[in-house]
Protein backbone atom coordinates (compact mmCIF):
# COMPACT_ATOMS: atom_id res chain seq x y z
CA UNK A 1 0.00 0.00 0.00
CA UNK A 2 1.50 3.40 -0.88
CA UNK A 3 2.31 5.95 2.41
CA UNK A 4 0.33 8.79 2.93
CA UNK A 5 2.25 12.07 1.49
CA UNK A 6 2.14 15.45 3.31
CA UNK A 7 1.89 18.63 1.86
CA UNK A 8 1.49 22.34 3.02
CA UNK A 9 -0.14 24.39 0.68
CA UNK A 10 -0.70 28.28 0.79
CA UNK A 11 -4.26 28.90 0.37
CA UNK A 12 -6.47 32.41 1.07
CA UNK A 13 -3.41 33.16 3.46
CA UNK A 14 -3.13 30.19 5.58
CA UNK A 15 -0.59 26.56 5.12
CA UNK A 16 -3.21 24.08 4.81
CA UNK A 17 -1.72 20.81 5.70
CA UNK A 18 -2.93 18.07 3.26
CA UNK A 19 -2.86 14.19 3.81
CA UNK A 20 -3.13 12.36 0.46
CA UNK A 21 -2.45 8.88 -1.64
CA UNK A 22 -3.00 7.45 -5.03
CA UNK A 23 -4.02 8.98 -8.28
CA UNK A 24 -7.02 9.45 -10.21
CA UNK A 25 -10.06 11.56 -9.46
CA UNK A 26 -9.82 13.82 -6.71
CA UNK A 27 -11.57 12.44 -3.62
CA UNK A 28 -11.81 14.95 -0.76
CA UNK A 29 -12.60 14.67 2.74
CA UNK A 30 -13.34 16.91 5.24
CA UNK A 31 -13.31 16.11 8.94
CA UNK A 32 -15.23 17.35 11.81
CA UNK A 33 -14.83 17.79 15.61
CA UNK A 34 -12.73 17.03 17.40
CA UNK A 35 -11.10 15.45 14.40
CA UNK A 36 -8.28 15.80 11.82
CA UNK A 37 -7.13 14.40 8.26
CA UNK A 38 -6.54 11.15 10.26
CA UNK A 39 -10.07 10.68 10.71
CA UNK A 40 -9.84 9.15 7.32
CA UNK A 41 -7.01 6.69 8.02
CA UNK A 42 -9.50 3.79 7.05
CA UNK A 43 -10.98 5.75 3.84
CA UNK A 44 -7.74 7.01 1.87
CA UNK A 45 -6.18 3.76 1.01
CA UNK A 46 -9.13 1.81 0.39
CA UNK A 47 -9.96 4.84 -2.36
CA UNK A 48 -6.34 5.14 -3.56
CA UNK A 49 -6.17 1.06 -3.69
CA UNK A 50 -9.59 1.42 -6.17
CA UNK A 51 -8.21 4.39 -8.70
CA UNK A 52 -9.18 7.54 -6.59
CA UNK A 53 -6.56 10.38 -5.32
CA UNK A 54 -7.63 10.40 -1.44
CA UNK A 55 -7.11 14.23 -0.34
CA UNK A 56 -7.86 15.04 3.21
CA UNK A 57 -6.89 18.56 4.65
CA UNK A 58 -6.91 19.41 8.38
CA UNK A 59 -9.21 22.57 8.04
CA UNK A 60 -8.41 25.89 8.88
CA UNK A 61 -7.41 25.71 12.68
CA UNK A 62 -7.20 22.36 13.00
CA UNK A 63 -4.11 20.07 13.16
CA UNK A 64 -0.90 21.12 11.23
CA UNK A 65 -2.87 23.89 9.09
CA UNK A 66 -1.49 27.53 10.22
CA UNK A 67 -1.92 30.87 10.07
CA UNK A 68 -5.90 31.49 10.98
CA UNK A 69 -5.97 33.64 14.06
CA UNK A 70 -7.57 31.54 16.24
CA UNK A 71 -8.25 34.17 18.78
CA UNK A 72 -10.92 35.86 16.04
CA UNK A 73 -13.67 33.68 15.44
CA UNK A 74 -15.41 35.43 12.47
CA UNK A 75 -12.46 34.11 10.47
CA UNK A 76 -14.05 30.80 10.81
CA UNK A 77 -17.35 30.93 8.87
CA UNK A 78 -18.07 28.98 6.37
CA UNK A 79 -17.36 30.94 3.95
CA UNK A 80 -13.70 31.01 4.66
CA UNK A 81 -13.48 27.06 4.94
CA UNK A 82 -15.47 26.46 1.94
CA UNK A 83 -13.10 29.16 0.41
CA UNK A 84 -10.20 27.43 1.24
CA UNK A 85 -11.24 24.10 -0.17
CA UNK A 86 -11.68 25.94 -3.52
CA UNK A 87 -8.55 27.51 -3.43
CA UNK A 88 -7.07 24.31 -2.80
CA UNK A 89 -8.65 22.61 -5.52
CA UNK A 90 -7.43 24.82 -7.71
CA UNK A 91 -3.81 24.83 -6.92
CA UNK A 92 -3.36 20.74 -6.67
CA UNK A 93 -5.86 20.03 -9.27
CA UNK A 94 -6.27 22.81 -11.60
CA UNK A 95 -7.29 20.17 -14.19
CA UNK A 96 -10.32 18.63 -11.86
CA UNK A 97 -13.32 20.84 -13.01
CA UNK A 98 -14.89 18.98 -10.03
CA UNK A 99 -14.08 16.80 -7.36
CA UNK A 100 -15.72 13.99 -5.21
CA UNK A 101 -16.75 15.00 -1.62
CA UNK A 102 -17.05 12.87 1.43
CA UNK A 103 -17.94 15.16 5.02
CA UNK A 104 -18.49 14.28 8.32
CA UNK A 105 -19.66 16.52 11.27
CA UNK A 106 -18.85 19.35 11.10
CA UNK A 107 -16.65 18.15 7.55
CA UNK A 108 -20.54 18.03 6.75
CA UNK A 109 -21.72 21.22 7.56
CA UNK A 110 -18.91 22.22 5.26
CA UNK A 111 -19.80 20.25 2.38
CA UNK A 112 -23.33 21.48 2.54
CA UNK A 113 -22.42 24.79 2.19
CA UNK A 114 -19.69 23.65 -0.80
CA UNK A 115 -22.53 22.51 -2.34
CA UNK A 116 -24.38 25.89 -1.97
CA UNK A 117 -21.96 28.57 -3.05
CA UNK A 118 -20.20 26.27 -5.02
CA UNK A 119 -22.14 23.18 -6.49
CA UNK A 120 -20.16 23.85 -9.98
CA UNK A 121 -16.98 22.35 -8.12
CA UNK A 122 -18.47 19.09 -6.22
CA UNK A 123 -19.05 15.92 -8.79
CA UNK A 124 -21.06 14.04 -6.18
CA UNK A 125 -21.21 14.03 -2.29
CA UNK A 126 -21.30 11.62 0.95
CA UNK A 127 -22.21 13.02 3.58
CA UNK A 128 -22.28 11.39 6.88
CA UNK A 129 -24.05 12.65 10.26
CA UNK A 130 -24.98 16.16 9.86
CA UNK A 131 -28.40 16.24 7.54
CA UNK A 132 -28.49 19.54 5.43
CA UNK A 133 -30.13 22.63 7.61
CA UNK A 134 -32.27 25.22 6.10
CA UNK A 135 -31.46 28.48 6.95
CA UNK A 136 -34.11 28.89 9.12
CA UNK A 137 -34.76 33.32 8.84
CA UNK A 138 -36.82 33.73 11.70
CA UNK A 139 -34.48 32.70 14.47
CA UNK A 140 -30.42 32.78 14.46
CA UNK A 141 -29.10 29.38 15.87
CA UNK A 142 -28.20 29.76 19.45
CA UNK A 143 -30.91 31.10 20.24
CA UNK A 144 -32.70 27.96 18.68
CA UNK A 145 -30.61 25.64 20.39
CA UNK A 146 -30.98 27.23 24.09
CA UNK A 147 -34.44 27.15 24.08
CA UNK A 148 -34.51 23.57 22.58
CA UNK A 149 -31.37 21.97 24.92
CA UNK A 150 -30.97 24.29 27.45
CA UNK A 151 -27.58 25.86 28.58
CA UNK A 152 -25.96 23.23 29.38
CA UNK A 153 -25.99 21.76 25.81
CA UNK A 154 -22.55 21.42 23.67
CA UNK A 155 -23.20 23.77 21.92
CA UNK A 156 -24.23 26.90 23.83
CA UNK A 157 -21.49 25.62 26.35
CA UNK A 158 -18.89 26.02 23.54
CA UNK A 159 -19.80 29.32 23.04
CA UNK A 160 -17.90 31.46 25.46
CA UNK A 161 -14.53 32.10 24.47
CA UNK A 162 -11.91 30.09 26.61
CA UNK A 163 -14.55 29.05 28.92
CA UNK A 164 -14.74 25.08 27.92
CA UNK A 165 -10.82 25.46 27.08
CA UNK A 166 -10.27 26.13 30.65
CA UNK A 167 -12.07 23.42 31.69
CA UNK A 168 -10.61 21.03 29.28
CA UNK A 169 -7.12 22.13 29.91
CA UNK A 170 -8.19 20.97 33.81
CA UNK A 171 -9.70 17.41 32.38
CA UNK A 172 -6.87 16.44 29.89
CA UNK A 173 -6.56 16.90 26.23
CA UNK A 174 -6.15 12.72 26.05
CA UNK A 175 -9.19 12.27 28.84
CA UNK A 176 -11.36 15.14 26.87
CA UNK A 177 -10.40 13.14 23.73
CA UNK A 178 -11.48 9.96 25.25
CA UNK A 179 -14.69 10.92 26.41
CA UNK A 180 -16.06 12.78 23.17
CA UNK A 181 -14.68 10.00 20.55
CA UNK A 182 -16.44 7.27 22.52
CA UNK A 183 -19.36 8.46 23.34
CA UNK A 184 -22.70 6.60 22.23
CA UNK A 185 -25.08 8.03 23.96
CA UNK A 186 -27.73 9.05 21.35
CA UNK A 187 -28.83 11.56 23.66
CA UNK A 188 -27.82 15.45 23.01
CA UNK A 189 -24.30 15.98 24.33
CA UNK A 190 -24.67 17.97 27.56
CA UNK A 191 -21.12 18.92 29.41
CA UNK A 192 -22.66 20.84 32.51
CA UNK A 193 -20.68 23.63 33.86
CA UNK A 194 -17.37 22.25 35.98
CA UNK A 195 -18.16 18.98 35.56
CA UNK A 196 -18.54 18.11 31.78
CA UNK A 197 -17.92 14.85 31.89
CA UNK A 198 -18.47 11.30 33.87
CA UNK A 199 -15.77 10.34 35.84
CA UNK A 200 -13.83 7.59 35.42
CA UNK A 201 -11.66 5.58 33.06
CA UNK A 202 -12.24 4.96 29.81
CA UNK A 203 -12.24 1.96 28.09
CA UNK A 204 -11.55 2.16 24.14
CA UNK A 205 -13.50 0.19 21.99
CA UNK A 206 -11.69 -1.83 19.10
CA UNK A 207 -12.08 0.53 16.33
CA UNK A 208 -10.21 3.34 18.61
CA UNK A 209 -6.30 2.35 19.67
CA UNK A 210 -4.10 3.75 22.17
CA UNK A 211 -2.10 4.77 19.15
CA UNK A 212 -5.06 6.47 17.64
CA UNK A 213 -6.13 8.64 20.56
CA UNK A 214 -2.48 9.48 20.79
CA UNK A 215 -2.02 10.73 17.62
CA UNK A 216 -5.02 12.90 18.16
CA UNK A 217 -4.28 14.18 21.69
CA UNK A 218 -0.52 15.57 20.61
CA UNK A 219 -2.29 17.55 18.36
CA UNK A 220 -4.46 18.74 20.20
CA UNK A 221 -1.56 19.49 22.94
CA UNK A 222 -0.10 21.24 20.66
CA UNK A 223 -3.06 23.45 18.90
CA UNK A 224 -5.39 23.26 21.68
CA UNK A 225 -8.93 23.31 20.71
CA UNK A 226 -10.01 27.18 20.21
CA UNK A 227 -9.38 26.42 16.56
CA UNK A 228 -12.25 23.86 16.16
CA UNK A 229 -14.85 25.58 18.83
CA UNK A 230 -14.40 28.49 16.34
CA UNK A 231 -16.58 26.51 13.93
CA UNK A 232 -19.62 26.76 16.81
CA UNK A 233 -19.09 30.48 17.51
CA UNK A 234 -19.09 31.26 13.66
CA UNK A 235 -22.86 29.57 13.79
CA UNK A 236 -24.76 33.20 14.38
CA UNK A 237 -22.44 34.36 12.15
CA UNK A 238 -23.01 32.22 8.93
CA UNK A 239 -26.57 32.75 9.90
CA UNK A 240 -25.97 36.54 9.18
CA UNK A 241 -23.73 35.82 6.08
CA UNK A 242 -25.76 33.37 4.55
CA UNK A 243 -29.13 35.33 4.23
CA UNK A 244 -28.70 35.26 0.32
CA UNK A 245 -28.96 31.80 0.28
CA UNK A 246 -32.16 31.03 2.32
CA UNK A 247 -34.52 28.32 0.73
CA UNK A 248 -31.68 27.49 -1.99
CA UNK A 249 -31.93 23.32 -2.25
CA UNK A 250 -29.37 20.96 -2.81
CA UNK A 251 -30.55 19.94 -6.18
CA UNK A 252 -27.30 19.38 -9.04
CA UNK A 253 -24.82 17.29 -6.86
CA UNK A 254 -25.88 13.46 -6.31
CA UNK A 255 -25.71 12.67 -2.53
CA UNK A 256 -25.95 9.80 -0.50
CA UNK A 257 -26.32 9.89 3.33
CA UNK A 258 -25.39 8.02 5.79
CA UNK A 259 -25.36 8.24 9.94
CA UNK A 260 -25.49 5.68 12.83
CA UNK A 261 -29.10 5.16 14.79
CA UNK A 262 -27.17 5.72 17.82
CA UNK A 263 -25.97 9.21 16.82
CA UNK A 264 -26.76 12.16 18.95
CA UNK A 265 -26.98 14.31 15.77
CA UNK A 266 -29.89 11.60 14.39
CA UNK A 267 -31.36 11.30 17.66
CA UNK A 268 -31.78 14.74 17.90
CA UNK A 269 -35.08 17.28 18.14
CA UNK A 270 -36.95 16.35 14.70
CA UNK A 271 -33.95 15.14 12.99
CA UNK A 272 -35.01 11.79 12.15
CA UNK A 273 -38.82 13.19 10.97
CA UNK A 274 -36.81 15.17 8.81
CA UNK A 275 -34.21 12.62 7.26
CA UNK A 276 -37.47 10.09 6.48
CA UNK A 277 -40.46 12.23 5.92
CA UNK A 278 -39.97 14.11 3.38
CA UNK A 279 -38.57 17.72 4.45
CA UNK A 280 -34.49 16.27 3.69
CA UNK A 281 -35.36 15.11 0.34
CA UNK A 282 -37.51 18.63 -0.45
CA UNK A 283 -34.52 20.79 0.60
CA UNK A 284 -31.85 18.58 -1.05
CA UNK A 285 -33.51 17.21 -4.12
CA UNK A 286 -30.47 15.45 -5.53
CA UNK A 287 -30.47 13.36 -2.66
CA UNK A 288 -30.45 9.66 -3.75
CA UNK A 289 -30.22 7.39 -0.86
CA UNK A 290 -30.21 7.74 2.77
CA UNK A 291 -28.00 4.52 4.47
CA UNK A 292 -28.53 4.32 8.38
CA UNK A 293 -26.15 2.23 9.80
CA UNK A 294 -27.65 0.19 13.24
CA UNK A 295 -26.05 -0.32 16.61
CA UNK A 296 -23.68 2.89 15.57
CA UNK A 297 -22.58 5.79 16.89
CA UNK A 298 -21.53 9.43 15.68
CA UNK A 299 -17.92 8.30 14.36
CA UNK A 300 -18.97 5.51 12.10
CA UNK A 301 -16.07 6.15 9.19
CA UNK A 302 -13.81 5.07 12.34
CA UNK A 303 -16.13 2.69 13.87
CA UNK A 304 -17.45 1.15 11.00
CA UNK A 305 -14.79 1.40 8.11
CA UNK A 306 -15.61 -1.07 5.93
CA UNK A 307 -19.22 -0.77 5.35
CA UNK A 308 -18.39 3.50 5.11
CA UNK A 309 -15.60 2.72 2.72
CA UNK A 310 -18.14 0.21 0.10
CA UNK A 311 -20.68 2.51 0.79
CA UNK A 312 -18.53 5.77 -0.71
CA UNK A 313 -17.23 3.77 -3.59
CA UNK A 314 -20.47 1.82 -5.08
CA UNK A 315 -21.94 5.58 -5.18
CA UNK A 316 -19.10 7.05 -6.41
CA UNK A 317 -18.18 4.38 -8.78
CA UNK A 318 -21.81 4.55 -10.33
CA UNK A 319 -20.96 8.22 -11.04
CA UNK A 320 -17.78 8.40 -11.67
CA UNK A 321 -18.09 7.99 -15.70
CA UNK A 322 -20.73 11.16 -16.06
CA UNK A 323 -19.43 14.62 -16.08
Amino acid sequence: MEEVEHKTVRVNGINMHIAEMGQGPIVLFLHGFPELWYSWRHQMPFMAAHGYRAVAPDLRGYGDTTGARNGDFTEFTTLHVVGDLVELLNIIAPDQEKVFVVGHDWGAMIAWAMCLYRPDKVKALVNMSVAFVPRNPIIRPIAALRSTYGDDHYIIRFQEPGDIEEEFAQIGTKTVLEKLLTNRNPEPLMLPKGKPFEEGPVILPPWLTEKDVDYYASTYDHTGFTGGLNYYRALDLNWELTAPWTGQKISTVPVKFIVGDLDATYNSAGVEDYIHKGGFKKDVPSLEEVVILKGVAHFLQQEKPHHVNNHIHVFFQGLSSSD
